[in-house]
C-alpha cells in the first residue's frame, strides 16, 4: 500500500496559490474595459468601490477621447461657476465685518479716507499715503470693522496697505455712497471728520509771503466731489472756490482760512513731502504749521 502524503499534489499548469492571480486579471480587465469605454479615473474607481490609486497604475497610458476630455472640463467649470455663486459677496474663509448702524467720528474718516487716498475694490479695500501718521489712523479705524491685518507694501515713501475680503469691500463700498449721499445733512462733528480726511489726504497750503499768497487746496478728479466738500464747508461758513478745470477746491482770504483752522485743520504728522524735487520748503513740514504760519503773516 503506497502512503498517500497529506498535501496535494500540485498539478501542471494549475494555480495552487488560489485566486490571486485569476482576481487581479479580472480587475485589471475591468479598469481597462471601462476606461475604453470613457470613463474617467474617478468614475471607475466608484464603480468598482476602490481607491483610484489601484485604478490609476491600470490605465494610466489609455488617455480618454478628446469629446470626454472636453466634457470632463465643461462640468468642472459648470460646478466652479455654481460654487462661486453660491458663495458671492462672501469671504471663502469666513472673515466677517463688524456691521455698524451709528456713524461716528473715527467710522466717517476711515471711509472717506478710502474714498480720497484709497481704492474700494470688489474684493479689497486699499489705502494708499506718505504719512505713518494717517495709515495708523485708517489702520486703527479699520480695526473697529475688521479685525485682521492688512498686508503692507512700500514703494518710493508711500505707504499701501491692503484688506482683501470681498464681505469687508461690499459693506464699505455700501457705506461709502451713504455718506457722500448724506453727509450734509449728519452733524458737525461728523462733517469735520469729514472735511478733515479730505484735506489730510488731498489738501496743501500755498504761502507765499512775496506774492501775497496764502491758500488752503485740495485736490480731486471728481468734480462732483469737490462740489460736496464746498457745501460742506459752507455748513461752517467756510467760502471756497471749485475750479473744476484744474480739479481743485481753493481757500482764500484771512477770514476763511482763520476759520478753517479753528473747524477742520490738518491732523498732527500730516507733512509735505520736502524730498520732491519741486518742493518750495525742502523739508517735510507739518501742513498745520505751513498754516499757523500763513495765517501769522497777515500780522505782520
Amino acid at each position: 500500500m503506497v502512503e498517500q502524503s497529506p498535501f496535494k499534489r500540485a498539478v501542471p499548469g494549475s494555480n495552487p496559490g488560489g485566486r490571486t492571480k485569476k482576481t487581479l486579471m479580472s480587475f485589471k480587465e475591468k479598469c481597462i474595459k471601462l476606461r475604453k469605454q470613457d470613463f474617467s479615473l474617478i468614475e471607475i474607481a466608484k464603480k468598482l468601490r476602490c481607491n483610484k490609486s489601484s485604478v490609476y497604475f491600470h490605465i494610466k497610458n489609455i488617455p480618454l477621447s478628446k469629446e470626454r476630455k472636453l466634457k470632463y472640463v465643461n462640468e468642472n467649470a459648470k460646478k466652479l461657476v455654481e460654487l462661486n455663486h453660491g458663495r458671492k459677496g462672501k469671504s471663502i474663509f469666513g472673515r466677517t465685518p463688524k456691521l455698524f448702524n451709528k456713524w461716528t467720528p473715527e467710522l466717517v474718516g476711515l471711509v472717506s479716507h478710502l474714498i480720497f487716498d484709497g481704492e474700494i475694490k470688489y474684493y479689497s479695500c486699499v489705502y494708499n499715503n506718505r504719512s505713518e501718521a494717517l495709515i495708523k489712523n485708517v489702520r486703527r479705524n479699520m480695526a473697529l470693522l475688521y479685525e485682521h491685518k492688512p498686508k503692507v507694501w512700500m514703494n518710493n515713501g508711500v505707504i499701501r496697505i491692503s484688506y482683501h475680503n470681498v464681505e469687508l469691500s461690499k459693506y464699505i463700498s455700501e457705506k461709502s455712497k451713504y455718506l457722500l449721499e448724506n453727509v450734509l445733512s449728519m452733524s458737525l462733528e461728523l462733517q469735520r471728520a469729514f472735511l478733515k480726511a479730505f484735506f489730510d489726504d488731498e489738501g496743501c497750503v500755498s504761502f507765499r509771503i512775496k506774492e501775497n499768497i496764502r491758500t488752503v487746496r485740495g485736490y480731486q478728479h471728481n468734480p462732483k466731489i469737490l462740489k460736496l466738500v464746498q457745501k460742506v464747508l459752507k455748513n461752517f461758513r467756510i467760502e471756497s472756490i471749485v475750479r473744476a478745470r484744474f480739479y481743485e477746491i481753493v481757500i482764500s482770504q484771512k477770514k476763511n482760512m482763520k476759520k478753517f483752522s479753528q473747524e477742520i485743520n490738518f491732523s498732527h504728522g500730516v507733512c509735505v513731502n520736502g524730498k520732491r524735487t519741486n518742493s518750495i520748503w525742502k523739508e517735510s513740514l507739518e501742513k498745520r504749521d505751513i498754516l499757523f504760519n500763513a495765517l501769522a503773516s497777515y500780522e505782520r
